[in-house]
């Protein structure tokens, strides 16, 4: 029951049950009906007296401040509030100010005295002849400056020495000096003729720790006070300003309120209670009004209609209405509420609930009540098929992120779980996992899973699937099609792959399987299978279709990864098969190597190592530009081309000019033909290092310099002109002769391993100058901290690093004679040569050698042009060379049975391992070599 409070007193109201009809006598008509609406723009009209007078607003104020009316008696009790708050603080300041004054004057006082029984010559005059004329005017000075009422020097029988007050020397002090002269430090309060004071007494010792004397300093409380009378000010003008707000408070309050009520009456009031009571009753939202104890005070219709209430429901308990007991809790407790859904027989009802006393209102609460059947029906297939839309959104964006057939399949099982299924599995066949196509047998490799626990009984990642045909794998890979097994329970054929671990599988809690193909156009990837055990509902229709479109969208990222496999498997075997597989056997070099290919896709970079005629060796680093197949397949050309051009002793300007050639032509015969383009150019670094010499000539095409570590760690780079790149053409290159100390290391790499995304060739070559300087002399050493320092985690380039260690041919290895152009002087090189071999230990080669020698200085004699020169080495092979200065080279041929000569070159080829000519700028050489014989 409501009662609404008039002029005339309270009468009781009980709320209708129903609306008010449109014939209802109207209570407020006439005077009352135009005084609750006042005109448009007009001044609020002010409250009326107990004569039914309007009143102004000044004498509104005056009453709302008197003492009579509810403003006013708030009021009075803030100024109460604030008085007493002014009082307690002024207490709290005056007994404050005593503690903390007598606290201060205590430590102030024994401050100052252990200070001055401390102080130097105070033991000195104590022990003198007349301690106060040596103490007075001490002990006044330091009064003055510490500003204590006292200082006083005594004897330990209290008499005193000092004193402001002379005429009171030479007598007994007064207090307690007992516990000093025992060496402890008295404090006490004493008043005084200055008032009340604390004093304090502490002992003098001296150096022998005997006690020889007191002192006492002193000071009143009221000398350190003062405080609280600073602070009281400050506590009266905060009263004021309280008491002020108080009451610019209460007189805004009470002014609002005026305004906000126009000065409506008890008539009025009626009126506006039956305009909101019908409103109440007429809208399509059910309204419960409940008392703090739980008691149900005002039900509309529609309540009513909801909660299929008895028609005396106002007035009983919320628990004694036959509600749910969820929903009567919950009304019942009061607890604020939004949108807190509750099943009410067969309906869903969304309730609102909030307390009635938070603005200052009655003790309840007020409940809202709305049939969302329907709209949680139709919100929820909503929500669903934006969860939906929003997979199919996140498949596009996650799967397929890379070009790996694994991840990617680990892709689509990561995110059906746990959005779509508690365990999803992918399976492939085995040829596709290395980039083939999939073959007709049953036989599949778990390639990925996920779930919600790790602990799963199905098969692990990594085991071999040999599916029976009655599994629904093996019936989904025959169809083409899904299969849903929505209870694996009665599932028979799923059941008979593996009966023992299917029964585990059921104990664990998955009770249903969705299966889906992976298609890519005609072929059959694999299969994927989502399980359920968490959902007690078995998949339906919806998700299959959900599932298949999953399955598909993975299956086209799938396919791409594994065409990318098969090719870039392709590529990285053509380019392994293209470079060299061991490094030949040479004496003049001790060689590393490391070549790395780019995880983005295979390169054209590549190296070689070509022993060459007498003794020497050549050093080759190239790279190609782009990746994949055409790449390598150009690198394998230029590879073999620079064999070639190698074989013919050529200088590496020059070689360089015919690689320079050759890319040219391939670039003109290149045409764009689907997505293969063009090759671009390329870069080499061509260098020949002489044993004997000690000479190496290095020549470049756009590669990066190579990089020269001394015997002594110091590492350089040395200038070697860069050269346009090949493919250019038209340009000359040049070479640089390097004498390297034997012992030195020649790094040679290509760009891969100074340039990426993050530095650029210059900070690139400073970082590989500091890995170099790190490394130990051994060329595998260097290769291995070169790379464990520069290698990127995921390279984008690849990496190709070569380091020789050199080596010098022997001075007693090595045999030279200037041959005059006299045919007699054969036989004399024959004699010499002979000699030499026999201190080599090589009589086993005299005879052949002597007869290539006799051939090839008789050529040179007889064909060439002074000056010449026989040279022998002794490496791994016997190494014969012959210099002259002529350019022309004798060629080899059959001979007829009536020509005179002919046969020196044939026997030449028969009795060595190797023979040829190289051109050098003053002439040219004809070498051969011989196998050493084998130890005995």
């Amino acid at each position: 029951m409501v009662r609404l409070v008039g002029r005339s007193g309270a009468r009781p109201i009980r709320p209708p049950s129903g609306p008010r009809s449109s014939d209802a006598p109207d209570r407020a008509e006439g005077a009352h009906q135009h005084r609750a609406r006042p005109a448009p723009g007009s001044p609020p009209a002010g409250p009326r007296g107990a004569d039914g007078q309007r009143r102004g607003p000044a004498s509104g104020l005056r009453a709302a401040l008197s003492g009579r009316s509810v403003a006013g008696q708030v009021f009075v009790l803030q100024v109460v509030i604030v008085l007493l708050l002014v009082v307690a603080a002024v207490l709290a300041l005056v007994l404050q100010a005593r503690r903390d004054s007598t606290t201060e004057a205590r430590n102030r006082s024994v401050a100052v005295a252990e200070t001055f029984a401390n102080a130097p010559g105070t033991v000195a005059a104590l022990r003198g002849s007349n301690p106060t004329a040596v103490l007075q005017p001490r002990a006044e000075a330091a009064r003055l400056a510490t500003k204590v009422d006292f200082i006083v020097v005594m004897n330990t029988d209290g008499v005193r020495f000092t004193h402001p007050k002379p005429d009171r020397i030479g007598k007994k002090f007064v207090g307690t000096i007992a516990p000093a002269l025992a060496g402890r430090t008295v404090t006490e309060k004493i008043d005084g003729t200055l008032g009340p004071m604390v004093q304090a007494v502490v002992p003098v010792r001296a150096d022998d720790g005997r006690i020889v004397g007191l002192v006492s300093a002193g000071i009143t409380t009221a000398s350190v006070g003062g405080a609280a009378n600073r602070q009281m000010p400050l506590v009266l003008a905060a009263a004021a300003a309280g008491l002020a707000l108080a009451t610019a408070g209460t007189a805004l309050v009470s002014r609002r309120l005026l305004r906000q009520t126009h000065g409506l009456g008890p008539h009025e009031m009626t009126r506006m209670y039956e305009h909101h009571d019908a409103v109440l009753h007429a809208v399509r939202e059910g309204v419960l009004i409940v008392g703090d104890e739980g008691t149900l005070l005002l039900a509309n219709d529609e309540a009513h209609r909801l909660l299929d209430l008895p028609a005396d429901a106002e007035g009983r308990h919320v628990r004694d209405l036959g509600l749910p007991p969820d929903t009567a809790g919950l009304l019942a407790s009061g607890e604020v509420a939004t949108d807190e859904v509750q099943r009410v027989k067969d309906r869903l009802l969304a309730i609102n609930q909030r307390t009635t006393d938070s603005q200052g209102g009655p003790p309840g609460t007020v409940a809202t009540l709305r049939d969302s059947t329907e709209l949680r029906a139709l919100s929820g297939r909503a929500e669903a098929a934006r969860e939906r839309l929003n997979m199919l959104y996140d498949a596009g964006v996650a799967i397929g992120t890379s070009l790996d057939v694994t991840r990617t399949a680990e892709e689509l099982a990561d995110l059906a779980v746990p959005r779509f299924a508690d365990y999803a599995t992918v399976d492939l066949f085995d040829t596709v996992l290395s980039g083939g196509q999939p073959d007709a047998a049953r036989r599949l490799s778990r390639t990925a899973m996920s779930g919600i626990r790790k602990d799963v009984p199905l098969y692990p990642v990594g085991e071999e699937i040999r599916l029976v045909d009655s599994s629904p794998q093996a019936r989904c890979l025959g169809t083409g099609q899904a299969v849903v097994e929505p209870r694996l329970g009665e599932a028979p054929g799923w059941r008979a792959q593996d009966l023992e671990r299917s029964a585990q599988v059921m104990q664990f809690g998955i009770h249903s399987l969705i299966t889906v193909p992976l298609r890519a156009g005609s072929l059959v990837l694999g299969v994927a299978s989502f399980w359920r055990s968490e959902k007690p509902q078995p998949f339906d229709t919806e998700e299959v279709a959900l599932a298949e479109e999953l399955v598909a969208r993975a299956a086209v990222s799938i396919d791409n990864a594994r065409r990318y496999t098969r090719e870039h498997s392709m590529a990285v075997t053509l380019q392994r098969s293209l470079l060299p597989r061991t490094l030949p056997e040479q004496n003049a070099l001790e060689i590393a190597y490391r070549y790395l290919p780019a995880q983005a896709g295979v390169g054209g970079d590549w190296f070689d190592v070509l022993p060459l005629s007498g003794a020497r060796v050549a050093l080759v680093v190239g790279d190609v530009v782009g990746h994949g197949l055409h790449a390598a397949a150009t690198m394998g050309r230029l590879r073999t081309a620079v064999h070639n051009f190698s074989a013919l002793d050529l200088a590496p300007e020059e070689l360089l000019s015919l690689l320079d050639e050759l890319v040219s032509r391939i670039d003109a015969d290149e045409t764009e033909e689907g997505d293969t383009a063009p090759v671009t150019g390329a870069t080499c670094l061509y260098a020949v290092y002489d044993p004997v010499s000690r000479l190496c000539t290095v020549a470049r095409a756009g590669h990066p310099p190579p990089a020269l570590i001394h015997p002594d760690g110091r590492v350089e780079f040395p200038d070697v002109p860069a050269g346009p790149p090949l493919g250019l053409g038209g340009l000359p290159f040049e070479t640089v002769d390097l004498e390297l100390p034997e012992g030195s290391r020649l790094v040679l790499y290509t760009d891969g391993l100074v340039e990426d995304r993050e530095h650029d060739i210059d900070e690139g070559l400073e970082l590989l100058r500091g890995a170099l300087e790190r490394a130990d002399r051994s060329p595998e050493d260097t290769c291995r901290t070169v790379l464990d320092s520069r290698l990127p985690a995921k390279p984008s380039d690849d990496i190709a690093l070569l380091v020789a260690r050199t080596r010098a041919l022997a001075a007693d290895r090595i045999a030279e004679w200037q041959v005059p152009t006299d045919p007699a002087a054969v036989s004399e090189v024959r004699a010499s040569v002979s000699h030499r071999l026999t201190q080599w230990g090589l009589d086993e080669l005299t005879f052949t050698t002597e007869l290539i020698l006799s051939e090839l200085v008789t050529n040179a004699i007889r064909y060439g042009a002074d000056p010449i020169k026989v040279r022998v080495l002794y490496d791994r092979t016997l190494i014969c060379e012959v210099f002259d200065s002529s350019n022309t080279s004798p060629h080899l041929r059959y001979a007829a049975m009536t020509d005179e000569g002919g046969r020196g070159l044939f026997l030449v080829a028969q009795l060595t391992e190797r023979w040829g000519t190289r051109y050098t700028p003053a002439g040219k050489v004809i070498w051969s070599e011989q196998n050493l014989p084998s130890p005995s």
